[in-house]
């Protein structure tokens, strides 16, 4: 009696095999055996070399993108700074505020410098007496000087005039010898005398490098004196020695 084949084993050499299967949703998809179809070593190092060649522009874009916003960043911190100053101040004083080097600075001074010009902005940074220090623009002139004119109707405080006292006598002097005269701090009184045009800027002091300031041929005018040669003497109103030593021993 002869044994019948199994189903498992009925497979006859002429009928191929059915390498298909069949996915869980009924379709077939057909198994790649092909040896072609398995990707070689020399195909994958090409397909690595073409995802590195996309990848390194695309990081140095980035890379790029990155220094322009520190630089943007960097101007606006120095644009900040100088907004609050009000005598020139060189880049060697700005940066370690701004925590950066010297050079830095300095550049990003000079791009605001052409930026400003470049879109007629109305402030002008310019470099004078060994430092930077923002203007407006000279084009707008009228309308700063219409402002200037209007705020004059009121009169001058005690401290403005003392101030001003000190600057006619004592001039050019700086804004750290005003107030060690007058003892007390004078940075509101000094904007108030330049606003009005009564004071101004002549440079730096060469031992300090402060500003300089003296007054302006509208002081002049105001006072009613053709030159400073006529402001009076202050010999008779300061107390004589005795006085003077008086005040010594009482102390």
């Amino acid at each position: 009696m002869t044994d019948l084949p199994h189903e498992a084993d009925d497979v006859s050499p002429s009928r191929p095999v059915d390498t298909s299967a069949k996915s869980h949703d009924g379709r077939t998809s057909d198994l790649q055996t092909d040896e072609s179809a398995v990707g070689s070593p020399g195909d994958e190092a090409a397909e690595r070399g073409v995802d590195e060649a996309v990848e390194r522009p695309a990081a140095a874009a980035v890379n790029g993108d990155g220094a322009d916003q520190l630089a943007d960043r960097l101007r606006a911190a120095v644009e900040a700074v100088l907004l609050v100053l009000d005598t020139p101040t060189s880049a060697a004083t700005l940066a370690p505020v701004i925590g950066r080097p010297v050079a830095e600075v300095q550049e990003a001074l000079q791009s605001l410098r052409d930026e400003y010009d470049a879109g007629g902005r109305g402030m002008d940074l310019r470099e004078v007496a060994e430092g930077w220090r923002l203007y407006s623009r000279e084009e707008f002139a009228p309308y700063v000087e219409r402002l200037i004119l209007d705020g004059q109707q009121a009169r001058l405080t005690q401290a403005a005039l003392e101030t001003l006292a000190v600057i006619a006598y004592r001039q050019p002097v700086t804004r750290s010898r005003i107030a060690a005269i007058r003892g007390v701090s004078v940075d509101a009184v000094m904007r108030t005398l330049l606003t009005r045009g009564l004071v101004e800027e002549c440079g730096a002091d060469p031992n300090t490098g402060g500003g300089l300031y003296r007054t302006t041929r509208l002081f002049l005018e105001k006072v009613g004196l053709r030159s400073l040669d006529e402001l009076p003497s202050l010999a008779p109103l300061l107390p004589d020695t005795s006085q003077l030593d008086d005040v010594a021993s009482s102390t």
